[in-house]
């Protein structure tokens, strides 16, 4: 069954639909509380925390946030995408797919340079995520190498460093 998914930024009214959505996808409140405590930190990216509706209905969101790449005692800004909800009945009908690919579309044209995730390896490379360790980038949180990916956005960059998450992932 198709629906007509309609995907924009969120607005200062959908947060707690939002969070609503985030516990519903994920069975516990820690994943809402992620992203209230990213939006209320400088990593905050208003235009790409992304919600979608279906019938009106707020059924999914995906969060984009700014993080830093240390290398060298140089830092750049990458794009860290968590967390990515959608209510229990709609998954699988193609709404997290909308988000993301948004997301994707919105950082290219803003001129972000990397998107990096960590999750499931046999999701996110249809997106075009692959292994952060093909460009050098490792990070603090400690997972498997094929479950911390990266996308990057300009094929120009030296992407290589230390993602850091901050602790308001944690």
């Amino acid at each position: 069954m198709q629906m007509k998914t309609e995907v924009t930024a969120e607005g200062p009214a959908d947060a707690h639909a939002i969070r609503e959505v985030n516990e519903r996808a994920f069975g516990r409140p820690d994943e809402a509380d992620i992203v209230d405590r990213v939006r209320a930190s400088p990593g905050f990216l208003p235009g790409l925390s992304l919600i979608a509706r279906v019938g009106g209905m707020v059924v999914g969101h995906a969060m984009f946030s700014a993080v830093p790449v240390e290398i060298g005692g140089e830092r750049w800004i990458a794009i860290a995408l968590a967390p990515v909800a959608v209510t229990p009945e709609m998954q699988r009908l193609g709404v997290g797919s909308a988000l993301i690919r948004e997301g994707i579309r919105i950082c290219t044209v803003q001129r972000h340079r990397l998107i990096a995730v960590i999750g499931h390896p046999e999701y996110y490379p249809r997106f075009g995520f692959v292994p952060a360790s093909r460009f050098g980038i490792s990070c603090n949180i400690p997972v498997p190498d094929s479950v911390f990916m990266a996308l990057p956005l300009d094929e120009t960059c030296n992407f290589s460093g230390y993602l850091v998450y901050p602790p308001t992932f944690f």
